[in-house]
């Protein structure tokens, strides 16, 4: 029995490094899977605002006098959001900046055109307008909450590839930390409120 002991150490051990290795790699996979579905419904949002967008600058158009600058800009904007592709699974804190920041220089773009729409009361009163208006709220709304799902996805991921002993093994497997959404360049200023009593 005593010569058997050392190989029935070694294979207990091996065994044991086996079942870490599976199970870290098994939870960091679905962990993974579950960042990919919530990057999936961060970019379902956006499309549904950019698909939005194309009704609402094809209704304000109808405004024969309506700022064409503005159209432009929002309409330059919608371009260079959709221009951006990601792949969740190699995503990196640059390129999450970058997609944070040409969503919101969309988002800026679209409250200059609804700041816009308040000084033609022809088109405040377009039922079609109001209802885009009204989606396009709803839609943003959908957006936060699928940003922040998003950060939630990535946390219990970043917390089991980065704790020890598991952050030896994701090196080895390339599991990477992946970045959080941050706040949109500009939202910590506060917003100037002017009112108009003429």
């Amino acid at each position: 029995m005593k010569k058997w002991l050392p190989w029935i150490i070694v294979a207990i051990i091996v065994f044991g490094l086996y079942s870490w290795g599976k199970g870290f790699n098994n939870t960091a996979v679905t962990l993974n899977e579950n960042v990919g579905e919530a990057w999936g419904n961060v970019q379902t949002s956006y499309q549904r605002r950019n698909d939005l967008i194309g009704n609402l600058v094809n209704t304000v158009k109808g405004a024969a006098d309506f700022e064409r600058k503005t159209l432009t800009d929002v309409i330059e904007a919608r371009a260079k959001a959709t221009s951006i592709s990601i792949d969740p699974n190699n995503i990196t804190p640059e390129q999450l900046a970058q997609y944070n920041q040409v969503q919101g220089g969309l988002s800026g773009a679209l409250k200059s055109l609804l700041v816009t729409v308040e000084r033609y009361p022809e088109l405040k009163a377009n039922q079609n307008f109001l209802k885009l208006q009204d989606e396009l709220t709803s839609t943003e709304n959908t957006i936060q909450t699928a940003r922040t799902r998003y950060n939630e996805a990535i946390k219990p991921y970043n917390v089991h590839i980065k704790t020890f002993p598991n952050s030896l093994l994701a090196g080895i497997l390339n599991f990477d930390s992946k970045p959080y959404f941050d706040a949109e360049v500009g939202a910590e200023k506060p917003v100037d409120v002017e009112f108009d009593f003429n």
